[in-house]
């Protein structure tokens, strides 16, 4: 059973306020009032919205959407989806639903530690600045990589042990790399022209 806008919007917020309560005890062991607000607008920055944007949604006069949801998620290292399910003490245990389009839990897309989403980053920002010549370039790189080395060339030497006969050749592969690897590159949506 899918829960109404209503009691999203509620427990997005009560996930965001918990994002901040999180926030608050890995960066300061006791605040007083004055060193809230200046985690509360330090927080914002981590989650690149504005303090007043913050405070409005603290105050309920903004809701949280998907897009924002997504957001608070990725910046604080949350789950895909993790934003629209309770997490309270009193929340039933339930994996997150990964929002369509999206890699689940069990997919291996995700980075999995900082290096990893070191490369991602400097990946990406290549691409973002020079698409098409990034495309070009790590279907490339990745084609060297991923492609097995060509065979040796001439029948595998003979065995002494049965008289010098060449062994019987290795049965054919079902799938061989060079045309997995064109499948692969063909299945590679082509770039969107910016507007």
């Amino acid at each position: 059973m899918q829960a109404g806008p209503r009691d999203v919007a509620q427990i997005r917020l009560e996930n965001a306020l918990s994002l901040f309560e999180e926030f608050v005890r890995n960066t300061v062991k006791d605040p007083d009032a004055a060193t809230l607000r200046g985690l509360e607008r330090r927080f914002a920055e981590r989650l690149q919205i504005q303090p007043s944007y913050w405070s409005q949604i603290k105050s309920r006069s903004r809701q949280i959407g998907e897009r924002l949801a997504r957001q608070f998620e990725q910046l604080c290292r949350k789950p895909p989806g993790w934003m629209d399910l309770p997490h309270g003490p009193n929340a039933p245990q339930a994996r997150p639903q990964p929002p369509s389009g999206a890699a689940g839990p069990g997919d291996d897309a995700q980075p999995r530690d900082d290096d990893e989403r070191f490369i991602v980053g400097l990946v990406l920002t290549y691409y973002r600045r020079h698409p098409q010549r990034a495309r070009t370039r790590l279907l490339e790189l990745l084609g060297e990589v991923l492609m097995p080395a060509a065979p040796a060339a001439g029948p595998p030497p003979g065995n002494r042990a049965n008289g010098g006969a060449a062994r019987p050749p290795a049965p054919a592969p079902t799938d061989d790399p060079h045309s997995l690897w064109q499948r692969s590159q063909a299945g590679v949506a082509p770039l969107k022209p910016r507007r």
